[in-house]
């Protein structure tokens, strides 16, 4: 490649890339297929697949490999999505920038959280924050751990209360306190109420669990110790949410 080409001219990317087509990237990067990111951004694949072509067009380079079973970044995707998410950050940043040249804190706080977070510390700290600066504003959402964190690293959410196994190198950690899992069953599981059991009963029970009970993800601790249990591989209900993963518990689904 040559280092002149007028094709790769810093003032030409400048003026021809459209913000809308790295918005779309950034999504397509963190998703599986172009038909998850399509769902996502609740837009046509037809019209993702054109985004993607426009977007590849514009900065000459392939940026996705696509075929039948296999989607990934190249390398110069892997470069694009790490400059795009900063300067996704950056817009997503500017209304709070505009809202904050005043003496008043204002703003808007958004905060992704894992769910049933029971701490008197956050409810606290809320209570606290809302008295200093009754402008500024919050939003919560509840997600998955690692979609908590990604969130984070993505910029589009100010810091995460969540479950973390390993630590991304790009953000700063604070535990706040521990929490602790075990097995339980409910009224109509076969060993409901029983106080003799041993490791062997539960062998071959299927089980109910957390959509992030992987051996890869945040609660691998808990994969590890239903493996250990010898449960059985049936996993008959899964969700993000703890107050589901209860309710499923109770209704006798599973372990």
């Amino acid at each position: 490649m040559r280092t002149d080409d007028p094709h790769y001219a810093p003032e030409r990317i400048a003026r021809e890339l459209d913000w809308n087509l790295l918005r779309t990237f950034v999504v397509l990067a963190e998703s599986h297929s172009v038909t998850d990111a399509a769902n996502q951004l609740r837009l046509k694949q037809p019209s993702v697949s054109t985004a993607l072509k426009r977007l590849e067009d514009r900065v000459g380079r392939k940026l996705i490999n696509r075929s039948p079973g296999h989607y990934d970044l190249t390398e110069a995707g892997r470069l694009l999505y790490r400059e795009a998410v900063e300067i996704n950050g950056s817009v997503l940043r500017l209304s709070t920038l505009m809202r904050e040249m005043t003496d008043d804190v204002r703003g808007h706080v958004h905060i992704a959280m894992a769910s049933h977070v029971v701490s008197p510390l956050i409810d606290q700290a809320l209570t606290g924050f809302h008295h200093d600066h009754p402008l500024a504003t919050l939003k919560i959402d509840i997600l998955s751990s690692s979609k908590a964190i990604a969130e984070v690293a993505a910029k589009r959410a100010s810091f995460a209360i969540c479950l973390v196994g390993d630590h991304h190198p790009n953000l700063e950690y604070r535990r706040m306190f521990r929490e602790y899992f075990g097995l339980f069953c409910g009224p109509p599981h076969p060993l409901f109420g029983r106080d003799d059991l041993t490791t062997g009963d539960l062998e071959g029970h299927s089980s109910v669990s957390f959509e992030t009970d992987r051996l890869q993800d945040v609660l691998k601790p808990i994969t590890v110790m239903r493996a250990q249990a010898a449960l059985g591989q049936k996993i008959t209900g899964v969700s993000s949410h703890l107050e589901e993963v209860r309710r499923m518990i109770v209704s006798g689904l599973g372990v």
